[in-house]
This record gives C-alpha cells, sequence and structure tokens, in this order.
C-alpha cells in the first residue's frame, strides 16, 4: 500500500517547534498501516526538519541559540539578502538539517524513540505556513 499526501503546518515563530501531533492528526490513515516507512519531505528552502528531544523544551531554545551562533546574520560575505538579513541564515540552516526525515510505521504507529519528536525548524522570522509531503509505504 502506498500513500502519499500534502500538508500544511501552521506558521510558527522563528524557532524550534516540536510538529509530531499536528502531523499525526492529519494522518488518520496511519492506523491501517502495520509495518511499513514514512517519509516528510518539507517543500521549502528556508526551513527543516529534525527529530530530537520531545519533552525538555531547553533543548529547542538551545537549538536555536546554536544554530543562530553558528550561521550569524549579516555576515558580511553574504550576497544573498533579497528578502531580509534572515533570508541566506535560513537557508544555509535548512541545508544544514535537511529537508525530509524517514521513520519506522509499527502497529499503526511512529516508531519513535521515547523522548524522540518531529521538528519543524522556523528559519525565518515570519516564515509563514509549511507544506509537506507525507509518503507511506506499508501493509
Amino acid at each position: 500500500m502506498w500513500i502519499q499526501k500534502q500538508l500544511h503546518l501552521r506558521p510558527r515563530t522563528r524557532g524550534f517547534h516540536l510538529a509530531t501531533d499536528e502531523i499525526l492528526q492529519q494522518l488518520p490513515e496511519l492506523t491501517s498501516v502495520s509495518i511499513g516507512i514514512m517519509n516528510i519531505f518539507m517543500h521549502h528552502t528556508s526551513a527543516s526538519l529534525t527529530l530530537n528531544e520531545n519533552a525538555d523544551p531547553t533543548v529547542r531554545q538551545d537549538f536555536e541559540d546554536y544554530f543562530n551562533h553558528a550561521v550569524p546574520e549579516d555576515a558580511p560575505y553574504y550576497r544573498h539578502m533579497d528578502e531580509g538579513s534572515d533570508d541566506l541564515p535560513a537557508h544555509l540552516k535548512s541545508s544544514l538539517l535537511g529537508s525530509s526525515l524517514t521513520i519506522p510505521i509499527t502497529h499503526g504507529r511512529l516508531n519513535l524513540g521515547t523522548w524522540q519528536g518531529i521538528y519543524l525548524c522556523e528559519h525565518r522570522n515570519y516564515g509563514g505556513s509549511r507544506r509537506l509531503v507525507i509518503t507511506i509505504n506499508g501493509e
């Protein structure tokens, strides 16, 4: 069985946000998959996805602080500044973290670790709604 659908995540402020529940709420068909794989693909170049700590919000704050330090705004060597000072840093952060995740499915649920959650990594100050393509292959 193959399922593919497009989801929209609500707009968020810049930062690292748990999006697991919002994604799962839009995938009722997941419960019919006994074993399989789900791929999540982000349709944007200024936001990204990653899998990490789902309990302590300071982890998400530390991620944001680290990436802002590692990839600063207004670096004098940036040329691509078409949409503001957060534009190129957002593209760089997105490339570092990536635009897709692959997660196993077991008995109708994502087979995540106890403390794992899906992060929407919003790298723009005002990124807007984010579009994902979800592809499930399972039985």
